[in-house]
This record gives structure tokens, C-alpha cells and sequence, in this order.
């Protein structure tokens, strides 16, 4: 579902669009389910769904809705995630220890909250109407962690239940990997505005400004790397290689008995990968998922390639298949402000800004992204040895 600006007769089904694909998401998910947080960077399903709705409360409704009380004011303090402008909040890794208020009591908040957001959308400024955009986008943001986020908590279980009942693999596709080549020249980086461009209604805040910069002649694979390709660097002995690796990786690696990708299961002498659907045979056809960033560059150098820059990947994104789909897409590019960024003020601007330090980017979108979120400018990002989320890549050369 598309997060549909907010302006119109449109509004309320556009947010309540949004809200309630967070809900088929927990649907499946027992009240147990929903507590359970997995690792410090993950979160409960219930947190993920009361934080999206805390997001509306305190950032659209409590400064811009006259005469609106909040649900309950413990909730500012349980649910807040990184503003600090906000006030304290609960220590990030101790979420699964907030069995209250139960998930049940956390659907009356949501409820109480899109019965507020009804009445007050058809009346909203433009100022609050950009921000319930961003609160949009914010909650498909979350869309996707939850999903993520359980299968890691499932992966744990020794049942190994499905995340999600009914899904269905993305189907690997056939045929050679060709490389298609680009001259390179002055490329447009970037989102022009919060319109974003090509058509997107949106961009956050890191996509911008927009601005130009010099490609050098370089070659992408027409295809992502796939769990085949994959299977040849373990078995050439790629995760005993020291030379393949950039040494913060390879010590990591060693230490965590890192041998495949992240969910990989060899059963009877076959792979097998876990995923949202529960355990399946392993498709050596599909695009490969669950490598960190070290995993990524240690395969691209085995291969005689490298990873692309994020703005190789933009600039090509027209012209390169499966750019936002599947899985995300690791690139060689530090997560850093393009030239010219200003955050903005106040605690929004603690949405991204303080977060561009020690991360890669990663691009294009994932197969548990929600539909209409990912955009060629979209930079999502993460520390170079995370492997829980949905992540590839796509390999590239220079051309001499």
C-alpha cells in the first residue's frame, strides 16, 4: 500500500490504508509473539506497533489536535525510540521486558489514536499534513522491522514457525548473468525536495539535497548475486580466505562461527533457508539474503568485482533489473549527509541525522518492503556486520 499524502478526501484511506497492513503483519502473532525481542537490535512486534501509533500521538495530534489528551501518559515514556528531545524512554534493549500494557490493550491505543487522526486529517494544516507523511512513511519503515524482526525471534524457536502463513518465496529466475555497462559523466544525486522525484510523492530528509556529481565508467551485473553464486564462494573456502576479508569482518566472522548466510540450514546434505513462510529447500536461483556488509564485499572481491557506489546504483536504476526487489541492495558507500544537508528542527530532526556515522548504505528494497515505499533515491542503511535484515547485493567493476 502507498502512503497517500494527506490533503485530501483521500487522507483518511490513505492512513488507514497504511495502519492496517501493521496489523495483517501481527495478525498470526500470539500475544507471546508479540513480547518477544530476539537481540538488542530487534524489537516486539507489540513495541512496533504501539511506537507507530506513539509517532501520530505525540508528533501530530498532542501539538496540532485542540482539545486531544493522550491515551495514557506512561506510553511516552514506554514507547519513545531515539528523540531525546522528547524526553527519557525505556532502554532499547530491555522492550521485551514490557509484557504491560498487554498487546491487546496496545490495540485499544491504536484504535483510540485513528479515531482521533479521523477527526483530525480533514482539518490538519499543511505543517501537521507533512507530518503525518512522514508518520506514514515512518509506520511502513516499521512494517518492515517487524517482519524482520519476528522471523529473527522465530529462528530461535526450535519449531521454527512461520512469520508470516502463506508466503510465498520470491521465484529465483533463469538465464546468465550479463554486465551492462555505463559511461559514467555527471550524475543527479538525490531528491529535489520532500516530493521527491520520478514520479514518488516523498522523501526523507537523508535523500536530500539533490546535487551533481562525476561518475567514472563502471559496470553493473544484470542480476543480483544468487544463493548459487553464493554456494560456489563457501564452498571455494571464502569464509576461510583472510585475504578476502576486510579484517574487522573476518575477526567477526571467526569469532561467530559465521559459515553462510544468516538463516541457512544444512539438513540431509541439502541447504535450507529459513524465512518468513518457516523452513524451505534452498533455491539456488534466488537472489541471496541475510549477508552483512563484510559477507557482501569479502564475496564481490572473491569474484573479481566490488560492490557499487549508492550512486552508481541510483544513476542506473532505470536500467538495471530487480533494482527494488527482493532484497536490499549493500553498497561501497558510508551512510554520510550528501553535501549542503540541514537537519530539521526540533525532534523530527533526530530521524535521521544523527545516525550517519559508521553505517553502509544499502538501496533499492527487499521482498518484505512494503509496495510503493522504495524509490531509486530511498538510502536505507545499517552497521556493515548486521545480517538480520533482507540484504544482497549486486556486483560491479570499473571500466579501464
Amino acid at each position: 500500500m502507498k502512503a497517500l499524502k494527506p490533503r485530501t478526501a483521500d487522507a483518511a484511506a490513505g492512513y488507514l490504508a497504511v495502519r492496517a497492513h501493521t496489523e495483517t503483519l501481527a495478525a498470526a502473532l500470539s500475544p507471546e509473539d508479540q513480547c518477544v525481542q530476539s537481540m538488542a537490535d530487534a524489537s516486539p512486534a507489540k513495541w512496533h506497533r504501539a511506537h507507530t501509533t506513539w509517532f501520530f500521538e505525540q508528533f501530530c495530534l498532542v501539538p496540532h489536535a485542540a482539545g486531544y489528551r493522550p491515551f495514557d501518559a506512561d506510553f511516552s515514556y514506554l514507547f519513545n525510540s531515539y528523540y531525546d528531545a522528547v524526553g527519557a524512554r525505556h532502554p532499547r534493549p530491555q522492550r521485551g521486558l514490557l509484557t504491560r500494557p498487554s498487546a491487546g490493550a496496545v490495540g485499544e491505543y491504536r484504535a483510540h489514536v485513528d479515531a482521533a487522526m479521523a477527526d483530525f486529517l480533514p482539518h490538519a494544516s499543511a505543517a501537521a499534513r507533512a507530518l503525518v507523511t512522514l508518520g506514514l512513511q515512518h509506520e511502513q519503515q516499521h512494517q518492515e522491522l517487524l517482519a524482520t524482526d519476528i522471523v529473527h525471534a522465530f529462528w530461535q524457536s526450535p519449531l521454527l514457525p512461520a512469520a508470516i502463513p502463506g508466503w510465498t518465496e520470491p521465484a529465483g529466475a533463469a538465464g546468465p548473468t550479463r554486465w551492462k555497462d555505463f559511461q559514467g559523466g555527471v550524475a543527479a544525486i538525490g531528491a529535489a525536495s520532500m516530493a521527491g522525484k520520478d514520479g514518488h510523492d516523498f522523501a526523507f530528509d537523508n535523500e536530500r539535497p539533490r546535487h551533481r556529481l562525476l561518475l567514472a565508467p563502471y559496470r553493473l551485473a544484470s542480476r543480483l548475486v544468487r544463493n548459487g553464486d553464493y554456494l560456489d564462494f563457501i564452498e571455494a573456502g571464502g569464509y576461510r580466505t583472510p585475504s578476502l576479508w576486510m579484517s574487522e569482518g573476518f575477526a567477526q566472522a571467526q569469532a561467530e562461527g559465521w559459515q553462510a548466510p544468516l538463516y541457512w540450514r544444512e539438513r540431509d546434505g541439502a541447504w535450507h533457508q529459513f524465512g518468513p513462510g518457516g523452513l524451505a529447500a534452498l533455491d539456488p536461483a534466488a537472489p541471496v539474503r541475510h549477508v552483512s556488509w563484510y559477507e557482501a564485499d569479502a564475496f564481490a572481491r572473491w569474484s573479481g568485482a566490488r560492490l557499487p557506489t549508492e550512486a552508481e546504483l541510483e544513476a542506473a536504476c532505470g536500467d538495471i533489473a530487480e533494482f527494488d526487489s527482493h532484497v536490499w541492495q549493500w553498497t561501497a558507500s558510508a551512510y554520510l549527509p550528501y553535501p549542503g544537508f540541514r537537519a530539521a528542527p526540533g525532534a523530527v530532526g533526530e530521524y535521521n541525522g544523527k545516525f550517519m556515522i559508521n553505517q553502509m548504505v544499502l538501496r533499492g528494497g527487499s521482498a518484505v518492503t512494503p509496495p510503493g515505499h522504495a524509490r531509486p533515491s530511498y538510502r536505507n542503511f545499517f552497521h556493515p556486520d548486521r545480517r538480520w535484515q533482507f540484504s544482497g547485493l549486486r556486483l560491479a567493476q570499473d571500466i579501464a
